[in-house]
């Protein structure tokens, strides 16, 4: 089955050198490893710090070093961390994706990102994509110490994205959906639904540019699982991060889609709307397209000056000549 194959590609020496050297460490989300990279930018500390993670199953090597690379250049440090029972981090079963303990998982990461000796608590920055998106919405709500907010193409509303899935296609992922929670209830090893398929097929993303689009994001070298427990198609429809925005009292900027086909931007614009101090950049490519080519160059540069705006790289630095000269 095409959801249990393993995709990979094969790295070459351009794209090695076309991102940020990283560090690899690890913290703990409720006594469960996980695995983040770290990136450091030139100079001495304390550096403002992006904490970054991925979407709907996705890792944190899916092209989140592109955007680290470009965020380290400007001067701030990434840690980029995967989800537990995903990618290098810890958690069985492998594959779950439970919303609870992911919103768990990004707590923990600030708390480690905070602890750092090189980051500066005080100036921290959460960047998610897609379903990772709606999930910095929901964490900036609840952790008033950060400081700024960037949510890419973002899952904002479960009615929403459920709504784009065809019918016959939602039915069977129900029907996986019970059997899995049934088999849980029992011990059983999880039943697998695929997270991309081509339109029509049982998936979670059918549209034309889901299959193309994902297995576009896996990085060279990489091997990547293109499913998840099919029991999160339960959970999806209950999920609305966008209505957080109301209480987010911090800079948000929301990179949009126009024409997203998995994160309808209508829904997405209209939670936005409502973030106190939003920013909205819109875009004509589709969910998948802007991690790649001349959309992410796009999307990118103004991430980054939407970064320099509301989280200063030179903020600490400067204190101590201005109060010198006062």
């Amino acid at each position: 089955m095409q959801s249990r194959q393993l995709f990979q590609r094969k790295r070459t020496m351009s794209d090695i050198s076309e991102f940020p050297v990283s560090t690899t460490l690890h913290f703990y989300s409720n006594a469960t490893r996980c695995v983040a990279d770290f990136y450091q930018p030139a100079g001495a500390g304390p550096f403002p710090v992006v904490v970054m993670a991925h979407g709907l199953g996705g890792t944190r090597g899916m092209r989140i070093p592109a955007f680290a690379q470009r965020f380290v250049a400007a001067g701030y440090a990434c840690l980029a961390f995967d989800y537990r029972h995903f990618g290098d981090s810890d958690g069985e079963p492998r594959q779950l994706l439970d919303i609870k303990r992911q919103l768990e998982d990004w707590h923990a990461a600030l708390a480690h990102a905070r602890s750092l000796a090189q980051v500066d608590p005080e100036r921290v920055a959460i960047w998610g994509t897609s379903f990772g998106g709606g999930h910095v919405l929901t964490i900036a709500a609840e952790d008033p110490q950060v400081a700024a907010v960037i949510s890419q193409c973002p899952f904002t509303d479960g009615l929403a994205s459920s709504l784009v899935t065809q019918p016959l296609v939602s039915i069977k992922l129900t029907a996986l959906a019970v059997l899995d929670r049934l088999g849980a209830m029992l011990g059983a090893k999880p039943v697998m639904a695929a997270l991309a398929g081509q339109p029509g097929e049982t998936a979670f993303m059918t549209s034309p540019d889901s299959w193309g689009g994902y297995h576009g994001l896996i990085a060279p070298g990489a091997s990547n699982r293109n499913e998840i427990a099919a029991r999160f198609a339960l959970d999806i429809i209950r999920y609305y991060p966008g209505r957080r925005t109301p209480g987010i009292q911090v800079p948000v900027l929301f990179s949009v889609c126009d024409p997203d086909s998995v994160a309808p931007a209508k829904a997405t614009l209209r939670h936005a709307g409502r973030a106190p101090h939003h920013e909205i950049k819109r875009y004509p490519y589709g969910h998948f397209a802007i991690y790649v080519g001349k959309p992410f160059e796009e999307v990118v540069a103004d991430q980054v000056d939407f970064l320099l705006r509301t989280v200063p790289v030179a903020q600490k630095q400067n204190e101590p000549e201005r109060r010198s000269r006062g």
